[in-house]
């Protein structure tokens, strides 16, 4: 879509410059100075499973689900967000904030993605241990979804929840400062919602991962987007 299309679908809400709430956010210098916790730390002895991502060609909703962990911080602690993510579509499905990096609350996230979406045919994260944990592998293997591993210090083979953490920080976290978890829970559904429902997307040809999703012209996004 060109640069017009884009223009008229944001003045069709209202919004004249989108660029220049970015512009603000650079000028501000926000950028995360805390070290970072070892999210992704491997669990011992685990099954090495397949890359399946590369190359392949994502053509339709749940052909992938992705899934990653990030952290935030809140008064002098962190807590942990985990999210699950439609690739064809870029929803957020579901998602969890815990205290503690156990797998419990990945494995309810999960189960919550698939009760309300249904089943995917691949399922991509990291070796991180929660996601290795034979919990979480026990639900991928109850309902034949193919499991997709990124390789040992490839971080950037999940990028496509990269992105979704770098929106959710800079776009809404880091300018609100949430003061307790009550607070950051009700923002990040805040704007999650956003995210799905009216937040444009370049890669979705300036469409909402609900339009998207809707079944209204999934034909000619398909072709739309191959082209």
């Amino acid at each position: 879509m060109a640069t017009g299309g884009l223009q008229t679908r944001l003045t069709a809400k209202g919004l004249r410059q989108a660029k220049g709430r970015y512009a603000r956010m650079d000028k501000m210098g926000l950028k995360a100075i805390y070290p970072k916790p070892r999210l992704s730390k491997p669990g011992k002895g685990h099954k090495v499973y397949p890359y399946l991502l590369n190359g392949l060609e994502i053509s339709h909703p749940n052909h992938v689900w992705a899934s990653d962990i990030t952290y935030i911080k809140i008064g002098g602690s962190f807590v942990y967000l985990v999210a699950i993510i439609d690739l064809f579509r870029r929803k957020v499905l579901a998602w969890r904030i815990s205290n503690t990096l156990d797998a419990d609350f990945c494995v309810e996230t999960l189960k919550e993605a698939i009760r309300i979406y249904g089943l995917p045919e691949i399922f991509n994260t990291d070796q991180g241990c929660q996601f290795t944990s034979d919990d979480f592998i026990s639900v991928l293997k109850k309902h034949v979804i193919r499991i997709s591993m990124d390789g040992k210090g490839r971080a950037l083979d999940n990028v496509y929840v990269e992105r979704l953490w770098w929106s959710l920080k800079y776009e809404d976290i880091f300018l609100k400062d949430y003061r307790n978890l009550k607070e950051l829970k009700g923002g990040v559904l805040s704007y999650f919602k956003f995210y799905n429902t009216e937040r444009y997307h370049q890669s979705l040809m300036y469409q909402t991962p609900d339009e998207v999703y809707s079944e209204r012209h999934p034909e000619e996004f398909v072709t739309a987007m191959a082209a």
